[in-house]
Order: structure tokens, then C-alpha cells, then sequence
């Protein structure tokens, strides 16, 4: 199994920009898949219909998917161990299918111990899962910025975690991707899985955010 890029936190004594929700011109990225989506229909490889349904079917899927999974893994101690060993076999035992996808690993927060999943080189996410990434997880500054100022970026979202709690930032990769298993929050002990499903939001998965109690 592939080792999570690990980067750590480091002192800045000057001030960031906010986190850009999107950036203002395509990057090379973009460019580069327009130009091979393009050259596919061109040569008969794939029409624009079915390319049209690949994109739907992927647009499709939402973050209450990944809820359920982690809703899952709180609730079912040998699911919970199936997660953390071959995510990508666990979560197909659910009927989830990840066609000809990267990797997949479970990384899970627990007390001193914080996930934060970013793509330094362009905006692998674990889509299969999550749904459509947020602009935000796409711009640059938040791939720039959550490498070098974990906590600072996390405090423009609304957290700010212990002194003592080590923040873990992983870069995904075009041939792997991660999920964030957040902590279970106090309680929630009886709970079915539907109700603890509807705790985890899609930021919490990315490690941008944390599970709350109920009110």
C-alpha cells in the first residue's frame, strides 16, 4: 500500500490571503483534459455521449455517500477495520463500485492526531465518494497554503484544534486518493447509522471541518 505524503507545520510571521473559491484561468490541467477529451472523440475512442454520461454518473455522486461509509465504520468495529485496511475492497462490500479507480486509503483522526487531505499538483479527490470538489479544495492558495500553514488555513474554516493535536497534511495523487474517517462525536451512543450519517459533512472527510455533537 502506498505512504501518505506527510508535510508539516511551520511558523509564518506574515499575512495570507484568503482562500480563493476559484481560480481565474483554467491551469494546465484543465487545459490538458479538454484537449484530451477532445482528441478521443476526434479518433473514435469515446463519442461526446458517452463521455456526457461518465461525467453525469461522477456529478451524480454526493458526500452522503461517504457519510454513510463513515457512519458505517463508527457503528461496525469489523467494518471500521475492513475501512482502514483496503478502503477501496470495503467500500465495494457496500455495492459501491470504483471502476478502474486510484487507490484508496482511510486515514482516521483521533485525539492529538488531525487529517487534512489536499493535491499540491492540480485537485485529485476522492470523488467516487464526495461528489464534485469543492472551488475551494481546487484554488491554489488552498494547495499552496494548507502545505505550509495547516493551522492557519484550518482557522479561516472555522477550526482551530489544541495546541498539542498534530495536524497531518496528505497530498493526493493521481493514483491514489484518501478519505478522512473524523471522530465520533460524543453523544451519539444508540445511535443507527442514518442519524449518525447525517453528522458528516463533506468538509469533515476532507479534514476541513470536524463531526459535531447534536445540538
Amino acid at each position: 500500500m502506498s505512504t501518505p505524503h506527510d508535510h508539516h507545520d511551520h511558523d509564518h510571521d506574515h499575512d495570507h490571503a484568503p482562500i480563493e473559491e476559484h481560480d481565474a484561468h483554467p491551469g494546465p490541467f484543465q487545459i490538458l483534459e479538454r484537449a484530451v477529451r477532445e482528441l478521443l472523440i476526434e479518433k473514435g475512442v469515446l463519442t461526446a455521449e458517452q463521455i456526457t454520461r461518465q461525467i453525469e454518473l461522477q456529478e451524480g455522486r454526493t458526500p452522503e455517500l461517504g457519510a454513510s461509509v463513515i457512519a458505517k465504520a463508527w457503528t461496525d468495529p469489523e467494518f471500521h477495520a475492513a475501512l482502514k485496511h483496503d478502503a477501496r475492497a470495503a467500500v465495494a462490500k457496500l455495492g459501491i463500485t470504483i471502476p478502474d479507480a486510484p487507490e484508496l486509503i482511510a486515514l482516521e483522526n483521533e485525539e492529538g492526531l488531525h487529517h487534512v487531505i489536499a493535491c499540491t499538483l492540480c485537485s485529485c479527490y476522492p470523488r467516487m465518494l464526495l461528489g464534485v470538489p469543492p472551488a475551494w479544495y481546487k484554488s491554489k492558495a488552498y494547495r499552496a497554503r494548507v502545505v505550509l500553514d495547516p493551522r492557519g488555513v484550518l482557522a479561516e474554516f472555522g477550526l482551530t484544534l489544541p495546541e498539542e493535536t498534530r495536524i497531518r497534511v496528505v497530498d493526493s495523487t493521481a493514483d491514489l486518493r484518501y478519505l478522512v474517517i473524523p471522530r465520533r462525536p460524543a453523544g451519539t451512543e444508540g445511535w443507527d447509522e442514518a442519524r449518525l450519517a447525517a453528522l458528516v459533512t463533506r468538509d469533515s472527510m476532507i479534514g476541513t471541518a470536524v463531526a459535531l455533537p447534536p445540538e
